[in-house]
């Protein structure tokens, strides 16, 4: 098995169904093992590789994309590890697919549609139901740009906070406001209710320069969040850079992650970048916990419930 251990990143570098299967221990190696972070590289890929149209690419996707062999992948991956797929009904039409790329009205905001950079977060974190694991396929990926997913282990973020300030941040004195692509999903979507920030024993719920404390926190809330937002500063830090037919797979909660354009040398091809894309749970076992968001299809979050 071609699985090499660089720091908290495991890269699986040679593709074969066999090999796949066979290093899909990445189960064991997140419950066991605990790395949160796995980089396979060569994936199959679709022989055809359509551009959409950057006003509605969602739209144009349905119309052009007529061979799902990402798709399928993605599915067999979150069979392998045991990991249920997680969609929600007001987003992206309830699709489990969901497509990182850019769309004109989106230009520089802070959401999975933007063309610019996103800042140390996790994935939907002003809603109630949120992945434990997020999956990104490189559908295509220009070899001129050095643009970068960073993964921060949860772990080693909490060794810069202080046991004091971990403290505060286990209580519910923030809120997080819904991005824009989510209030026009959705318009009951504006802000979460108030939520802690640190959960279980290294699980973060925060979206930079989004999270904030809520009104009436108590001082120390926002000295905790302060030293937060230093503690991201200095925590040593993966970077991935992922290429056509690569897929990486890192945990959402129990890690943060954001997005860095380094080096832009193809303008063109950083516009037209596509990562295929999925949340999923951790295991069937938190899937049955969100039960009661859930509509007929198990994993498809009912959002009038969500966000109650």
């Amino acid at each position: 098995m071609a699985l090499n251990i660089q720091t908290s990143v495991a890269i699986i570098s040679v593709f074969t169904p066999k090999r796949l299967v066979n290093a899909l221990t990445a189960s064991d190696d997140r419950n066991v093992r605990k790395h949160y972070a796995h980089l396979l590289r060569n994936a199959p890929l679709d022989e055809h590789i359509p551009l959409f149209d950057h006003r509605d690419p969602i739209q144009d996707k349905y119309r052009k994309k007529k061979s799902f062999i990402g798709e399928s992948l993605l599915e067999l991956f979150a069979q392998l590890t045991d990991s249920p797929l997680l969609a929600y009904e007001t987003r992206n039409n309830g699709d489990f697919f969901h497509d990182v790329y850019a769309h004109k009205k989106y230009s520089q905001t802070q959401t999975q549609k933007t063309d610019g950079e996103l800042f140390f977060h996790n994935d939907r974190t002003a809603h109630s139901v949120r992945a434990d694991y997020l999956s990104l396929l490189g559908m295509r990926c220009s070899n001129e740009n050095l643009i970068y997913t960073g993964f921060l282990d949860g772990r080693t973020l909490l060794e810069h906070i202080s046991e004091k300030h971990q403290e505060v941040l286990r209580q519910p004195h923030f809120i997080t406001p819904y991005d824009e692509y989510s209030r026009d999903s959705n318009s009951g979507q504006i802000v979460s209710d108030r939520h802690v920030i640190i959960e279980n024993e290294h699980s973060f719920r925060y979206y930079g320069t989004r999270t904030t404390y809520a009104p009436s926190a108590p001082t120390c809330a926002i000295d905790a969040l302060l030293s937060l937002k230093d503690a991201i500063v200095k925590a040593n830090k993966e970077r991935v850079q992922i290429r056509t037919g690569d897929l990486f797979s890192f945990a959402n909660q129990d890690a943060l992650h954001n997005r860095e354009l380094i080096e832009i040398n193809d303008p063109v091809g950083a516009l037209e970048r596509w990562l295929l894309k999925t949340y999923s749970f951790r295991d069937n076992a938190a899937l049955t916990r969100f039960k009661d968001f859930f509509a007929e299809q198990p994993g498809l979050v009912r959002e009038s419930a969500a966000t109650l």
